[in-house]
């Protein structure tokens, strides 16, 4: 497949490029590959037609029973500059934002919008390189500890909000903070010195050096902070505040684009509904390690009906006896993947789409590394 590039302004110039074998530094920033059916990007296939389109005219064959959309999208992610506080809504929530949305006559590609689907948006990350993420929040004494550490005064009285009121009235103060000493807040972070910072304050003043004037600053010492080693992962469900912070990674998710962001970012921010989404319950996220599957894969388990993701990594080779509907996606070497009588060859930044119907088991074989996306289940008879 022909698999679109998104050139947001926090993406690398160059971890994209040098996976697909081509010239970096490139023009402009990249900063996902979209691997799918998403309506706003949509793969393309061998003959020119996009994955989407090729659905609309068989879906049965393509997806299989009881699908009416492909449920997941897949992609490989270039994070160069800290991503937007966000959090995305669970089913209920999205369905009530969208019908809301509609009724108001809100069009779907207004930069106003906050719900462009019906669908929840839950999400894991695997890192192909060190890659670093806050996600969810840390109990009120761990982040009024943090705060007060930098011992500014601004910051000392946020700690007193967190430990004494709890997370969401923190950030509802940060939110409200008026706006001409924002400045003077993040510089109580970013110019702080400390005889033993902590990762969160070194993460926190990385996110100031591109948002001097951000409180999203400051609330990431609200936040847990999640470094990822090659070959693990990090799962957020659905209502979960988080931000990408740096690193190259695959990514898989439901194939929603319901976002609400909070900060860091010069999109549409919507902090009331932010706030209605979210869960301010204190959690520490697990970080995932694989699990092997009868196929030969390795599974990065998730709670969810939408995406299943596992890790290839062919030696012996890997024999998947119902593999439809998934994407398949070459990360390092070379991989094989052969159904029937049809064999395609993977490399580097490559990817193909395996349907429904088909003629038997997928054989994958090779010295290379990659992954695939399915329903969960669909492979077990």
């Amino acid at each position: 497949m022909d698999n679109p590039i998104r050139d947001y302004a926090w993406g690398s110039r160059t971890a994209i490029a040098e996976l697909q074998g081509r010239p970096s530094p490139t023009a402009r920033p990249e900063a996902e590959l979209w691997i799918g059916a998403h309506p706003t990007a949509p793969s393309r296939l061998a003959d020119g037609t996009d994955l989407l389109a090729a659905i609309k005219e068989d879906r049965a064959g393509l997806l299989g029973p009881g699908q009416d959309r492909l449920p997941f999208l897949l992609k490989v992610l270039a994070v160069a500059k800290p991503l937007s506080i966000q959090v995305h809504p669970d089913s209920d929530q999205a369905q009530r934002g969208f019908a809301r949305e509609e009724a108001l006559g809100i069009p779907l590609d207004s930069a106003t919008r906050n719900y462009r689907d019906d669908w929840p948006k839950p999400e894991l990350v695997y890192a192909l390189t060190a890659f670093e993420a806050l996600c969810g929040f840390r109990t009120p004494e761990i982040a009024a500890r943090l705060l007060r550490a930098l011992n500014g005064p601004r910051l000392r009285r946020l700690a007193d909000i967190v430990e004494e009121v709890g997370p969401k009235a923190a950030l509802g103060a940060l939110n409200a903070w008026p706006a001409a000493d924002r400045s003077n807040l993040v510089a109580e972070v970013r110019d702080a010195e400390t005889i033993d910072p902590d990762p969160a304050h070194r993460a926190a003043a990385m996110i100031a050096a591109d948002h001097p004037d951000d409180p999203g600053v400051v609330a990431s010492l609200l936040f847990n902070l999640i470094a990822l080693q090659p070959g693990q992962a990090l799962y957020t469900a659905p209502r979960t505040i988080h931000a990408y912070l740096r690193g190259t990674a695959v990514e898989i998710m439901a194939s929603s684009d319901n976002v609400l962001r909070g900060g860091l970012t010069g999109k549409h921010i919507d902090r009331a509904e932010l706030a209605a989404v979210t869960d301010f319950t204190p959690t520490q996220p697990e970080v995932l390690q694989p699990s092997p599957l009868p196929t030969g894969e390795e599974l990065y388990a998730a709670p969810v009906e939408q995406f299943q993701l596992t890790r290839l990594r062919p030696r012996p080779p890997i024999g998947i006896p119902l593999p439809g509907p998934s994407t398949i996606l070459c990360t390092d070497g070379t991989l094989s993947v052969a159904r029937g009588g049809t064999t395609e060859l993977l490399t580097p930044g490559e990817a193909l789409f395996v349907p429904y119907e088909g003629a038997g088991p997928l054989v994958i074989e090779g010295d290379g590394t990659g992954f695939r996306a399915s329903v969960p289940k669909s492979d077990h008879p």
